[in-house]
């Protein structure tokens, strides 16, 4: 078991009455994030759900969050807000510290960024689960900055202040839970090194009961995210790019849809967004799914193992929770590699591929075990239980 986590072998009673705050940074798609809001939902059926901005579609409240009553902030009424509301970074600290939870029984922040800072009483038990500590206000500010283009100039300077006084919220704020849940080992790790705070693991939930395991594989790779920069699904293309013989499929979509397309090669596909059934099918059936971004867990890798698909993945992150390593578990279910770089990424591409016969769907199917529905269900009320009794022996 990772240290810090918690063992959830006996589930605590009495919690499924509570009025439950649950309080989420934003709702733009329906991801890992807001999976792992939906559970906690789940587990609290007079939850209320408070989220700076919520554009989920009606058939995702209908599938997932169904009569749970969500709030947003003022923003969310603005013009145009779909587009451009990442770019109120600076305002959110302040709306998160205009929703009232102080009448509700307990808070449950699901936090990335701002949820963490809303406002509680003092007796009101607050349990955090981290999905990470603000990326680009602390160690991936640089590579932020450089994707955005912001140098020194006057605009770059204003970004640079900006980020400056997140830090400085961020970390004011830090202590306002009573417990903090980090979703891997990593961001375990960015917790102490940032807020010098510990935490306890426990691992997002993946439905492992709409994840069959599939043994005969075909030919081709997957890689399945967000078409995002740190991402880096352009190592991957241009990893593959030198490998012509080897198929690749990418599925999702995102800023870099476009340009990504361009720099593929005839080897490489593009399937878009898929429906949650196709993309399942797709993910199950390939040889492996490749990954070179630094994941601060992870669920579509999970996912994939679930499915009984091996992976490659950057050693860094999530992936080091979720892969059992090749040449150092008694059951592998993956390759990890040691930088971002395309012979890296090739080096264990033709790793995996002379090992193949040694990683059995069945050892991935087993291994995903570990991030089950109910696993993560008895971690979140274990630790809702704890917080209440540090507050009943105050």
């Amino acid at each position: 078991m990772p240290a810090g986590a918690l063992s959830p072998v006996t589930e605590p009673s009495g919690g499924s009455d509570a009025r439950i705050a649950v309080v989420h940074d934003w709702c733009p798609n329906f991801r890992g994030g807001e999976r792992v809001l939906a559970q906690i939902c789940k587990q609290f059926p007079n939850a209320e759900v408070f989220t700076l901005f919520d554009f989920l579609p009606a058939e995702v409240k209908e599938q997932y969050f169904r009569d749970v009553e969500f709030h947003t902030s003022a923003a969310n009424r603005l013009p145009m807000v779909r587009k451009f509301y990442r770019s109120l970074f600076f305002f959110c600290p302040f709306l998160i510290e205009q929703f009232d939870v102080t009448g509700f029984d307990a808070v449950i922040s699901s936090s990335a960024a701002f949820s963490r800072g809303v406002i509680t009483r003092p007796d009101q038990p607050h349990l955090c689960y981290v999905h990470s500590p603000v990326r680009y206000a602390w160690d991936e500010q640089f590579s932020y900055l450089q994707q955005g283009g912001l140098g020194f100039g006057p605009k770059g300077m204003l970004y640079r202040y900006m980020l400056h006084r997140l830090r400085t919220w961020d970390t004011r704020t830090a202590h306002g839970p009573d417990l903090m849940l980090a979703n891997s080992n990593y961001v375990r790790s960015r917790i102490r090194h940032i807020y010098g705070r510990d935490a306890r693991v426990v691992f997002p939930p993946v439905a492992l009961e709409e994840l069959p395991c599939v043994e005969d594989k075909d030919g081709y790779y997957v890689c399945a995210s967000f078409l995002a920069p740190y991402k880096r699904t352009d190592l991957v293309i241009r990893a593959f790019n030198e490998m012509p013989s080897r198929r690749l499929v990418i599925v999702g979509e995102g800023q870099q849809s476009a340009s990504l397309r361009g720099l593929a090669g005839p080897n490489i596909s593009f399937s878009g967004y898929l429906p949650r059934r196709d993309y399942i099918d797709v993910v199950a059936r390939a040889k492996a799914m490749v990954f070179a971004g630094c994941e601060d867990f992870g669920i579509a890798l999970a996912e994939a193992q679930a499915c009984g698909t091996p992976l490659i993945a950057f050693g860094r992150g999530g992936a080091v929770d979720i892969v059992q390593r090749l040449g150092a578990a008694p059951e592998p279910t993956g390759v990890l590699f040691k930088a971002q770089t395309v012979g890296q990424l090739k080096e264990a591409v033709e790793w995996f591929e002379l090992n193949s016969d040694k990683i059995a769907p069945c050892a991935c199917s087993r291994n995903a075990e570990r991030f089950s529905e109910r696993n993560f269900d008895c971690a979140i009320l274990e630790s809702l239980a704890a917080v209440r009794e540090l507050h009943d022996m105050a």
